[in-house]
């Protein structure tokens, strides 16, 4: 017998990581073409860098979601490959990534993107990391609280060790939610960092049951972000608890790899969605 509140391929979002060296009118026309209808924005240089994006570029972009009948469910400024800390211990970075993150409430509020996607920065490893910690919280604080005024939501996504010091797994994902105590804060479920953490989707679902908002569904080896198929993460399990947890929001194929996605990035996300595709009819059965 199937499972109740099985998510459906229509969860399945665009995006346009693994396109950093095509266009976006080409991410985009390739998203519509595999039967997408929402996409999760990557906020990077050229397609939407959040330092340079204007009213026009902004304009712009909203035509050509329309075109394609498009709709921007998560913006994901980058900030773990850029300079982007907002629990630097260095003052200018920490004061320009902050504003980063303000400008991408207002970003996410033009394209009318429901959310803002977040991480916590990382402090010097050489340091405690208590202080890093505090100059976190506050950030998040500021950025919630901006993107509340604006009517956009937020996640915090953990990040993988090698990533951060601050938030790298559930426990500490629960104390930073709970220390920044604004309900506009939700969490994202990466499957590569979940993993890495040695945890999996019930450890989420009993810490933070619906305030899980978004899921960053990919593959790994247990890490390097990888298209269904090239690592060795149990897509049918994943799939199973999340439907357990009768999850009814957005998945995204957040592709890196070893760059070789971005050569020919949409044969890797048609074979995730079809990796998807039949993953869901397994465990419909």
């Amino acid at each position: 017998m199937g499972l109740e509140g099985v998510p459906g391929l229509d969860q399945v979002s665009g995006s346009n990581f693994a396109y950093q060296h095509h266009t976006l009118v080409r991410c985009l026309d390739d998203m519509a073409q595999l039967g997408r209808t929402k996409v999760e924005l990557w906020g990077i240089a050229p397609h939407l860098y959040i330092f340079q994006v204007d009213s026009a570029h902004l304009k712009k972009v909203r035509s050509q979601l329309l075109e394609r009948e498009l709709t921007v469910v998560c913006l994901t400024p980058e900030q773990v490959a850029y300079p982007v800390n907002i629990a630097s211990g260095e003052d200018w970075l920490r004061r320009q990534s902050l504003q980063l993150f303000l400008r991408a409430t207002e970003v996410c509020s033009e394209l009318e993107a429901p959310l803002l996607f977040l991480t916590a920065g990382r402090g010097y490893e050489d340091e405690p990391a208590e202080a890093a910690w505090a100059r976190s919280v506050e950030a998040l604080q500021a950025i919630t609280q901006r993107a509340a005024e604006l009517g956009v939501g937020c996640v915090l996504e953990p990040l993988q060790r090698v990533e951060s010091n601050l938030v790298t797994d559930v426990s500490s994902l629960r104390s930073m939610l709970d220390d920044v105590g604004s309900p506009t804060l939700g969490v994202v479920i990466d499957t590569v960092a979940m993993t890495a953490a040695g945890e999996d989707i019930s450890d989420y679902a009993k810490a933070f049951g619906e305030d899980i908002r978004h899921v960053h569904l990919v593959d790994g080896a247990p890490t390097g972000h990888l298209a269904w198929g090239d690592g060795f993460l149990d897509l049918d399990k994943i799939l199973r608890d999340l439907s357990r947890l009768n999850y009814s929001g957005v998945m995204t194929f957040e592709l890196f790899g070893d760059g070789s996605y971005a050569l020919e990035p949409r044969l890797a996300v048609a074979r995730c969605l079809e990796a998807v595709k039949a993953s869901l009819a397994t465990i419909s059965t």
